[in-house]
């Protein structure tokens, strides 16, 4: 793991109003997702065997999960009670990222693990800053595929893609991005949660190499993944039930695990802490098990 170092200066210009005080309006000004892939069939979500975005969906109080998506869940938020606190906690953590990303500059974001749709997404945090800014979501779930054509709109000076594609394969991801980022220009790599299900340490450290070297200097990551240090005997519970339970199994990862994921990297103040210590907005804050960080490439 490379030292904590001094992160690039902000612009200079006075900050521009917070998400919460200006959200995204799609109406009027939006312009439809365009996809790279033709859409997925509803008869290729299979709804009897539970999936992480619909999962994390439930939690977060959506409704868009089926019964075998609300059994796991309500199992494992029997055993981990906090589970739901994780899943806010790191919805938080990406508005704080994407709002500091765009004040440093960031137009392009590729967002990958996305989930299903939900409040303040990536592309409505940066857009609602900076309205040119590009997206580009990656998910491999086929009820993802069918709720992102239906519901993420651009602004009219962006651009919000989605693609069909999985994060064991990085380089369809890049292929496909390239067709709305320009990759000779900056772009922050988004991996929130979903390194989780890499359970392989030397598959999933790869894999983020393999990204993080496509993008060109000036570039950051954005990760972050479980641990089981606040409530170990709860987090190990909840991936135990989920593997016995899914078909994309996950693992806990220790604090320097995670740090391993930005070796090579500039890695921001305060570094890889929990998720809802990293500049918080407000004070009182509960440490969560998802730990991460946000790193510049050189």
């Amino acid at each position: 793991m490379t030292a904590s170092m001094t992160p690039r200066p902000a612009a200079t210009q006075p900050p521009p109003p917070s998400p919460e005080s200006t959200p995204f309006d799609p109406s009027g000004e939006a312009t439809p997702v365009v996809t790279t892939n033709p859409p997925t069939g509803a008869h290729d979500i299979d709804t009897s065997v539970p999936q992480s975005a619909r999962v994390w969906n439930y939690w977060l109080g959506g409704k868009d999960n089926f019964a075998a998506d609300r059994r796991i869940g309500d199992q494992i938020a029997a055993a981990n009670p906090h589970i739901a606190e994780i899943a806010l906690a790191q919805r938080a953590f990406l508005v704080r990222v994407v709002t500091h990303l765009v004040h440093a500059g960031i137009r392009q974001f590729l967002d990958i693990g996305t989930g299903l749709p939900t409040a303040n997404n990536t592309h409505q945090v940066a857009q609602t800053l900076a309205p040119e800014s590009r997206v580009v979501y990656v998910d491999h779930d086929p009820l993802v595929l069918v709720h992102a054509r239906a519901l993420l709109t651009s602004s009219a000076d962006g651009a919000v893609d989605y693609i069909d594609a999985d994060l064991t394969d990085p380089d369809s991801i890049l292929s496909q991005a390239a067709h709305t980022l320009d990759f000779d220009q900056p772009i922050a790599l988004l991996l929130l949660g979903v390194t989780a299900h890499l359970t392989d340490d030397a598959q999933a450290y790869a894999i983020v190499r393999r990204l993080v070297d496509a993008v060109p200097a000036g570039s950051y990551l954005a990760l972050c993944d479980d641990t089981n240090v606040i409530h170990p005997d709860a987090m190990d519970e909840m991936v135990r039930q989920w593997n016995a339970a899914g078909e994309n199994p996950r693992v806990n990862r220790t604090p320097d695990g995670i740090a391993g994921f930005f070796d090579g990297l500039e890695l921001l103040k305060p570094g890889v802490v929990s998720v809802a210590r990293w500049r918080p907005d407000t004070s009182g804050v509960v440490d969560v098990d998802d730990f991460g960080g946000l790193a510049h490439k050189p």
